[in-house]
C-alpha cells in the first residue's frame, strides 16, 4: 500500500520513542528520538519550519516513516543509540571510525591470578585498568609485571591440574614460580599480586626502590649478570612511571573531551585520565553539517561513543554544555552503576585541561583535513563510485572471492570483506574444498558460496530462535554486494548459489584483459567499463589482489613437504628414492609442475622414463 505521509502524520501518538525516516529505495537515512513523537515528527513536514540545510534535504527524500514507541526519554535514548550503531544513517551526525581499547585484566577469581591483554571489559571477578590506547604499551606493562613478580602466564585450571604436567619453560627461566607444580603457596602468590595491582595503580616508587635494592646487592656479590637484570627492570619501570605527566589530586577516573569543527570536518579530542594520572589520549573524526552546533556534535559523540566503550568514567568533562544533559548522565549512570557527572569547568587547572584537550583537537584537524579527506576518497568515496556504476544506492559491505589450486591438487577457497572501503579482516575466512576434485574452478567456487551462505543463514536463524540481538559470527551479516573474480561463468556460479537458497544479493564480476589487469565489471549481464584513473576502479583493483593473496597465501601453507610427498606419491614410476631426490632439488610443488622432461631427467636417480611420467601426470598428457 502507498505510505501517504499526510494520513501517517495523524496517526503518531503523544509519546516518547525513536522515529525512523526511509527514502524511495527504503534505505534508512535518519534516526532521531523524542519526548513526543507527534510534535517531533509533524515539525519535520512543516514549511515554517527550519531544521537547517542538511536537515531540509533529508525531508525532501523521506518516502516512509516509522517510529518505536518507548515508556520514556531514557528508553528512547538507548534505543536511538543502538539503532544509529547498527544502521548508520546518512544523515545523523556519525563518527567516521569505530575504535575499541585494550585493557590490562588481572582474574582475581582465579586461585593463582594471571595478568592478561584484554579488548573486552566483562563483568567477572577480575579486575580491569585501563582503557589504554596503545595495545604495545600494555603488552609491554603486562611483560614487565610477569618478569617482577614471577606471574603465571598459562591457561592451566588451578589447582585441578596441579602436577599433571612438567613446569613450561618460564619456570626454568626463572620468570615463573611453578604454582603448577605447587612450588610456592597462595598465600605467597597473592601477595606478589598485590604488589602487580599497586604497581598497576600507579605506585611506582616501592618497586624502583627494591629493584635498585637489588641491583646493588647482586653488584656487591659481583653477579654482574644479574645486576644488569635487575637495571634493565629498573628502567623499563623508570620509562612507565615518567609517562604519567599529567596527574590530579582527587584521583578519580574522568575523560576530558575537546572538540573542533571546520565546514563538515570536526575533530573530538579525548584524554583519558584514570586514577588522577592522563594515561593517553585519542581522537575522533565525526561527519557533521555546516549548520551542526558545537553541542550537537557532542550530545551526538557522547551517544555513539559511551554506547560502544565498556569503561564510563564518572566525570566527563566538556567545553561546552550539551543538550539533553540530564538524560544523558541517567543513562551513562545505568551503564556504569554509579553516578556520572557531565561537567563543564569554568576556572582553574580542569578549565585549562579541557582547553588542552580543544587545542589538540584543533590541531589534528588542521593538520589531518587534507589527509582525511584523501583517505575518504579512497575508500568511502571509491564504494559511492562503484555503487553509481552499478546503479545501487549505497554499497557498505563487500565479499569477494577467490579459488586457488595447482592441477587441482589441495584446492581452497578465499573469502575476503571490505566495509566503507576497507578490509574488515576479522571476517577474512577460508575454505578448503571437500568435495570438489580436480582443477574445476566452478565447481569448486559453487561449494564456497554454499557452504558460505548455509553457514550465515543458520546463525541467522540459531540468533532469531534465541531471541539475540548480537552478530556471533562474521558469516551472519551477509554483502550488499558479492564480487567474483571472473568474469560471465564465476558471476552466473554465483547466481545460480543464490537461487538455490533464496538469496537476492547482487553480484558482479571482475574482468580482467589479457593482461591480467583489471577492466571492467561484468553486472546484469553487461560488462562496464571503468575510468582507471577513478578511486572506484583502484579499490576493485585492491579487492581483487586482496583475494587472491589470500588464497594463494592459504595455499602455500598448505603445501608442507608431506603434502608435497603425498602427491609424488600418486604418480606411476615414482618410488621413495626418487621422489626425495625431487624434493631436494626443487624447492616447491609449482617448480616441479613447471619443469621440461629434460630438467625432470637430469635429477639424481630420474631416467628419461621416469620424468616423462612426471610432466604427463602434471600435465594431464
Amino acid at each position: 500500500m502507498k505510505f501517504l505521509i499526510e494520513e501517517e502524520l495523524k496517526k503518531l501518538p503523544d509519546a516518547p520513542g525513536v522515529y525512523i525516516m526511509h527514502d524511495k529505495n527504503d534505505v534508512i537515512i535518519y534516526i532521531g528520538k523524542a519526548i513526543s513523537l507527534t510534535k517531533r515528527v509533524h515539525q519535520y513536514f512543516q514549511a515554517s519550519h527550519d531544521e537547517g540545510i542538511k536537515k531540509n534535504q533529508m525531508v525532501k527524500q523521506i518516502a516512509r516513516f516509522e517510529y518505536i514507541v518507548t515508556d520514556s526519554e531514557l528508553e528512547a535514548l538507548v534505543l536511538e543509540c543502538n539503532l544509529i550503531k547498527e544502521h548508520r544513517p546518512k544523515y545523523n551526525t556519525m563518527l567516521r571510525d569505530d575504535k575499541t581499547y585494550p585493557y590490562i585484566k588481572v582474574t582475581l577469581g582465579e586461585d593463582f591470578p594471571r595478568v592478561l591483554f584484554s579488548r573486552q571489559m566483562k563483568k567477572d571477578k577480575s579486575k580491569y585498568f585501563g582503557p589504554y590506547t596503545s595495545a604495545g604499551a600494555v603488552k609491554d606493562s603486562i611483560d614487565l609485571l610477569n618478569k617482577l613478580y614471577g606471574l603465571r602466564t598459562c591457561s592451566r585450571v588451578l589447582p585441578r591440574d596441579t602436577g599433571k604436567e612438567r613446569p613450561c619453560l618460564n619456570y626454568h627461566i626463572k620468570q615463573c614460580q611453578a604454582p603448577c607444580q605447587g612450588y610456592i603457596s597462595p598465600e605467597e602468590y597473592k601477595e606478589r599480586i598485590n604488589k602487580a595491582l599497586k604497581f598497576l595503580n600507579g605506585e611506582y616508587q616501592p618497586v624502583m626502590g627494591e629493584l635498585e635494592e637489588k641491583m646493588m646487592e647482586a653488584s656487591a656479590r659481583m653477579e654482574y649478570e644479574k645486576a644488569l637484570e635487575y637495571r634493565e627492570l629498573l628502567n623499563s619501570v623508570k620509562q612507565i612511571a615518567q609517562k604519567q605527566k599529567i596527574t590530579h589530586s582527587d584521583g578519580e577516573d574522568k575523560d576530558v573531551v575537546g572538540m573542533s569543527k571546520d565546514g563538515e570536518d570536526a575533530v573530538v579530542q579525548v584524554f583519558f585520565i584514570r586514577g588522577g594520572k592522563l594515561i593517553g589520549r585519542e581522537h575522533f573524526y565525526v561527519k557533521v553539517a555546516m549548520e551542526d552546533k558545537g553541542s550537537q556534535i557532542l550530545t551526538a559523540f557522547i551517544k555513539q561513543y559511551y554506547a560502544g566503550t565498556p569503561f564510563i568514567p564518572k566525570t566527563i568533562m566538556l567545553p561546552m554544555a550539551v543538550e539533553e544533559q540530564e538524560v544523558l548522565e541517567e543513562w551513562l549512570a545505568g551503564k556504569r552503576g554509579q553516578k556520572v557527572h557531565i561537567h563543564v569547568p569554568k576556572r582553574g587547572q580542569k578549565e585549562k585541561l579541557v582547553e588542552l584537550a580543544v587545542k589538540n583537537a584543533r590541531l589534528v584537524l588542521s593538520q589531518d583535513k587534507e589527509k582525511i579527506k584523501r583517505e575518504e576518497g579512497r575508500t568511502i568515496g571509491a564504494m559511492k563510485e562503484i555503487a553509481a556504476l552499478l546503479d545501487m544506492p549505497q554499497i557498505v559491505r563487500v565479499e569477494a572471492y577467490d579459488i586457488s589450486n595447482i592441477s587441482g591438487f589441495q584446492s581452497v577457497g578465499s573469502m575476503v570483506v571490505y566495509e566503507k572501503g576497507k578490509p574488515c579482516r576479522s571476517d577474512y575466512r577460508k575454505f578448503r574444498l571437500k568435495t570438489v576434485k580436480g582443477p574445476d574452478d566452478y565447481a569448486s567456487m559453487h561449494e564456497v558460496l554454499t557452504r558460505r551462505f548455509e553457514h550465515g543463514m543458520k546463525e541467522q536463524q540459531e540468533l532469531m530462535e534465541k531471541d539475540l540481538d548480537e552478530k556471533y559470527g562474521s558469516f551472519t551479516k551477509f554483502p550488499d554486494l558479492i564480487m567474483m573474480d571472473g568474469g560471465r561463468g564465476q558471476v552466473n556460479v554465483a547466481l545460480q548459489v543464490l537461487n538455490e537458497l533464496h538469496l537476492d544479493i547482487p553480484v558482479c564480476g571482475m574482468v580482467k584483459d589479457d593482461n591480467h589487469r583489471t577492466r571492467g565489471l561484468y553486472f546484469n549481464n553487461v560488462e562496464i567499463p571503468i575510468d582507471r584513473n577513478s578511486e572506484g576502479f583502484k579499490l576493485i583493483t585492491r579487492i581483487q589482489d586482496e583475494a587472491h593473496r589470500f588464497a594463494i597465501e592459504y595455499h602455500r601453507s598448505l603445501r608442507s613437504k608431506g603434502q608435497v610427498h603425498s602427491v609424488l606419491d600418486d604418480i606411476p614410476g615414482i618410488g621413495a628414492s626418487r621422489r626425495k631426490a625431487l624434493m631436494m632439488r626443487y624447492p616447491s610443488l609449482e617448480s616441479i609442475q613447471a619443469a621440461t622432461v629434460e630438467e625432470l631427467s637430469q635429477t639424481p636417480s630420474m631416467n628419461i622414463r621416469a620424468a616423462e611420467a612426471v610432466y604427463r601426470f602434471f600435465h594431464n598428457v
